[in-house]
């Protein structure tokens, strides 16, 4: 039996239907019909709240790790020690270190030095006085994937090296500010090229980007950190993805080294990275990965 505007709302308020759970089930009608366009024409999968909830979870352990990495960040150290750090505390948790033998590759986290743009192998690498290093965590928890990263310090550190970070940590907030429904993918790598390349004077990498994540380590969409305003996949709720500008001080040009995952600055000059995982929201988006920016 269909339920009447002015019938009482079943969920027994006492209310007519049109002022309670009317406009709920509306909304209800609305996401089913989106995911289902999403999907279809995007292979997006758009989240619901459990989905969100577990992502969230699993970010969670994500922040807890870097925030236990960067107590231990010094000169003397090995990109070895961190990733056995990172390893054990996941596995300690009740999580699983989703890069481990993730398409081959062979550690439980990425940590990329100084050039290194992304995806290095933790190895007998020391860190040294000066450096700048990020860490890249991405943990699996209860069958949820989150994924996000910082650039770190190692002990007092060149006025380039301070320029290159902030920039990086600043890009990933202004694309951030541009995750909200109705604007469109487009418009965070706008965002983040106008600020690093326009005003800083830095360079955006093209080639890595960020990506759709939560249930499955990398998913649709991607999401470049260049772009032009406008265009790209509209922002609907439910969307989670990462956020990750890669900034290089020099050009952007890359090179991957001979095992096939580290890639590093064609020219030499540092580079660095923040990310967050982020759902977009009714009227905005949620960080599943916060720490402060």
């Amino acid at each position: 039996m269909k339920i009447g505007r002015n019938d009482p709302c079943p969920c027994g308020s006492g209310l007519k239907y049109k002022k309670c759970c009317m406009r709920k089930d509306k909304a209800a009608r609305s996401f089913k019909n989106l995911k289902e366009l999403y999907w279809k024409k995007y292979k997006i999968r758009l989240k619901e709240k459990k989905d969100i909830l577990g992502i969230k979870r699993a970010g969670e352990l994500v922040v807890k790790t870097l925030d236990m990495v960067e107590k231990e960040i010094r000169p003397g150290i090995t990109t070895e020690y961190i990733n056995t750090l990172v390893h054990e505390f996941t596995i300690s948790n009740g999580g699983i270190p989703a890069p481990l033998n993730y398409n081959g590759f062979p550690k439980s986290v990425c940590v990329s030095v100084n050039e290194v743009i992304c995806h290095g192998i933790p190895g007998d690498r020391v860190l040294k006085e000066g450096d700048i290093v990020n860490v890249d965590v991405t943990t699996k928890l209860n069958g949820y994937y989150a994924d996000a990263n910082k650039t770190f310090f190692v002990g007092k550190v060149s006025e380039d090296a301070k320029k290159i970070v902030h920039v990086a940590k600043e890009s990933l907030k202004r694309g951030l500010s541009q995750v909200k429904p109705g604007n469109s993918i487009g418009d965070i790598g706008w965002a983040i090229q106008q600020y690093a390349e326009k005003e800083q004077g830095c360079s955006v990498v093209r080639e890595m980007v960020g990506h759709g994540v939560g249930f499955e380590f990398h998913e649709p969409p991607q999401v470049p950190h260049f772009g032009k305003k406008g265009h790209g996949i509209v922002l609907v709720p439910g969307m989670v993805f990462t956020v990750e500008p890669m900034i290089n001080l020099g050009k952007r040009d890359l090179v991957i080294l001979p095992d096939k995952w580290t890639a590093v600055t064609k020219d030499g000059s540092l580079s660095a990275q923040f990310e967050q995982t982020v759902v977009v929201t009714e009227t905005g988006y949620e960080s599943l990965t916060p720490y402060d920016l």
